[in-house]
């Protein structure tokens, strides 16, 4: 069952100060179903649109989902493309900023008339471009990690649920296995991610015990950079013992974030940093040194030894080389670069299962579907566009990579309206 968005996102971030703030509804209005899939194609190509920033505070992370999307394309087309026609790539530039990804999101539905949209890195783009999709019944493909509180019939979700990242993650830290913590600072970057996913921790972290003064929320903006006062606090904060952040710090924040807690001598041993938006792509920029032993819980590394991955991450490094792009051979696979080339398959393969572009067509072609990927197989679910898949926790290695410490038992599926009640 599928629910709609009635808030777009400036008036999202108005409301954000309310805590108690969920982005749900049902769809209703009328249908523009198939339009922009029956304009998509022409003779011998099918149009996708490529919707992330190139530029901006979020380009450190979001460049890489373009190169994986482009991978994909260029392999679906070399095997004869998709219904016999080869895939057109329509790559924008939403530079980081809002308000431009629901103008180029418009752009591509409404003007360059593409079959699908892969794109959108935080749920503030994500919620900016809702209202667009849903409007023109267009089909966002959104690869990374999101707080739940949503579900659209025009966005296929491949990112991790909450219930297959944050409550793992928690869970393992106040585990014996992982360490036991019972004192959590949450410090996230100011926006829709962070806050709703600090009060799911926050909920859940109090329901198991962990009393209310063991639990400290704080944000900063967007590009921040000055950490010194908040990792003081969170010092002066790990003086009791068994601490640990819980981190939803989002683009190059985090660079002079871990930089600043080495700084001050934090260290994994005396306060671990668990992170849910750092992976292998954002630890290119920092220096490794000072990560060694801090944590992250993604449902994918480069690390993990599927045959289906190997082949992935020596592919991916020959298409950086052969592309002359930055970084070529050395460049590092990761969770959203992950499910941003698993997305380009999924929908290839849906729209082969259903003969057809059109949009309707292709989401419920997309249900039940499974596939190979590389972090292993992982399945569509029946009901909402959201996928099951394994939750993995690792720790960062001198070479910035992650050695994987705790594994899920098969996949879990996706729960994105979260309760205490949900089975975990």
């Amino acid at each position: 069952m599928y629910k709609k968005i009635i808030s777009v996102a400036r008036l999202a971030i108005l409301l954000l100060g309310s805590s108690t703030m969920l982005f749900t509804a049902c769809n209703s209005g009328a249908s523009k179903t198939g339009d922009a899939a029956n304009d998509s194609t022409a003779a011998n190509t099918v149009k996708i649109g490529v919707l992330h920033s190139l530029s901006g505070t979020m380009a450190i992370s979001e460049v890489s989902l373009k190169d994986a999307v482009q991978m994909a394309v260029d392999e679906i087309n070399a095997a004869g493309g998709v219904l016999g026609k080869k895939i057109e790539p329509v790559i924008v530039d939403p530079a980081s900023d809002w308000d431009l990804f629901a103008e180029k999101s418009k752009e591509l539905l409404t003007d360059k008339k593409v079959a699908a949209v892969f794109g959108c890195w935080t749920s503030v783009s994500r919620k900016s471009v809702l209202p667009v999709f849903e409007e023109n019944n267009g089909l966002l493909f959104s690869p990374v990690q999101y707080e739940g509180e949503e579900s659209s019939k025009n966005v296929v979700y491949s990112g991790a649920t909450p219930n297959q990242q944050l409550i793992p993650a928690a869970d393992y830290l106040m585990s014996a296995e992982g360490g036991g913590y019972k004192r959590f600072y949450l410090l996230g970057t100011d926006y829709v991610f962070p806050r709703t996913a600090n009060k799911i921790l926050k909920a859940y972290l109090l329901s198991k015990g962990i009393p209310k003064e063991n639990i400290i929320e704080e944000y900063t903006p967007f590009h921040h950079q000055d950490y010194q006062t908040i990792v003081s606090k969170i010092k002066k904060f790990a003086v009791g013992g068994k601490a640990c952040v819980l981190s939803t710090i989002n683009g190059d924040s985090n660079i002079p974030f871990y930089k600043e807690f080495a700084n001050q001598g934090l260290t994994a041993a005396t306060c671990p940093i668990m992170a849910f938006s750092v992976a292998e792509d954002e630890l290119r920029a920092m220096d490794t040194e000072f990560l060694v032993g801090h944590l992250a819980a993604w449902n994918y590394y480069q690390s993990v030894d599927v045959p289906e991955n190997k082949k992935f991450v020596a592919d991916f490094k020959a298409f950086c080389e052969k592309k002359n792009l930055p970084g070529g051979a050395k460049r590092v696979t990761d969770d959203p670069i992950c499910w941003a080339y698993t997305d380009v398959y999924l929908w290839a393969k849906a729209a082969e299962k259903a003969k057809s572009f059109d949009v309707d067509k292709v989401r419920a072609a997309l249900h039940g579907l499974t596939f190979d990927s590389p972090a292993g197989a992982v399945k569509m679910d029946d009901k909402v566009n959201h996928l099951a898949k394994p939750v993995l926790i690792g720790e960062i290695k001198p070479d910035g990579q992650f050695s994987v410490i705790w594994k899920s038992q098969g996949l879990i599926d996706p729960q994105p309206f979260f309760t205490l009640n949900a089975k975990n």
